[in-house]
């Protein structure tokens, strides 16, 4: 049994789902993979299940009934995990936009350097980020200059998605209160973190946008990452920050 699971969640990812379980679970220190699949019409929680035949005790499956949104995916994820016994979960993208070869500086942070929460970040060191166009370089870039100027946060990518948390944060953060179900979900958690008086860390990452399937953004994500900040900064001036786990 591993302490450490990652959580993936797929809608149409039948041509990255054999590399990434491979990858992930062919990494040098064990982990578990946990696939959150919103009923993929291609057959991705299909093909995980055939896979499972293969990795009986590292590979779980959480069904849901259709596209509910990234946020939701991830806090199912993270339920299932504290249901359980794992002390170190983490989240990243199936579509190899984040290197699966990371994921072990990630969990190392969190389980040796006291990291509470270790970030994935492509705006740490420079901007590294490959195959993305300029403009959306740019956008994404001061997005996360927005960011901080609205918490007054000190995260450089607090977008983003590539991201380990020692369980005493996600037991510590209401899941259940968390409000946004695309992009703006990063922020919150990162920002709820931070604000619980939490660690955290950014360790740099290329980030390389995906080769295969199709891109999940849209503008209605993106219109709740940038109002759904202001939010968040005038909701936390009338919430007390304690660590009262549960």
């Amino acid at each position: 049994m591993s302490d450490r699971l990652v959580i993936v969640p797929t809608y149409n990812e039948i041509e990255n789902i054999d590399s990434l379980v491979n990858a992930v679970l062919g990494l040098p220190i064990k982990v578990h993979l946990l696939i959150v699949d919103d009923n993929s019409p291609d057959g991705t929680g299909s093909r995980i299940k055939e896979l499972q035949s293969t990795h009986t005790r590292s590979l779980h499956l959480l069904e849901r009934p259709g596209k509910l949104g990234l946020g939701t995916a991830y806090i199912q994820g993270f339920q299932w995990a504290l249901d359980r016994s794992y002390q170190y979960i983490c989240e990243m993208d199936a579509d190899f936009s984040h290197n699966p070869g990371d994921l072990p500086r990630l969990i190392e942070a969190c389980a040796k350097d006291e990291a509470d929460v270790a970030i994935g970040s492509r705006y740490i060191s420079g901007v590294n980020v490959v195959n993305w166009p300029m403009s959306r370089v740019l956008i994404s870039y001061f997005a996360s200059v927005y960011v901080r100027m609205i918490t007054r946060m000190k995260v450089r990518d607090a977008t983003a998605g590539f991201v380990c948390y020692r369980r005493e944060v996600l037991e510590v953060i209401k899941l259940n209160k968390i409000k946004f179900k695309g992009y703006a979900f990063q922020i919150e958690m990162k920002f709820k973190a931070w604000k619980y008086g939490f660690r955290v860390v950014e360790l740099p990452i290329i980030f390389t946008d995906r080769k295969e399937g199709t891109s999940k953004m849209s503008g209605k994500i993106v219109s709740e990452a940038i109002f759904g900040v202001i939010g968040l900064r005038t909701g936390s001036w009338f919430k007390s920050y304690e660590r009262n786990r549960g």
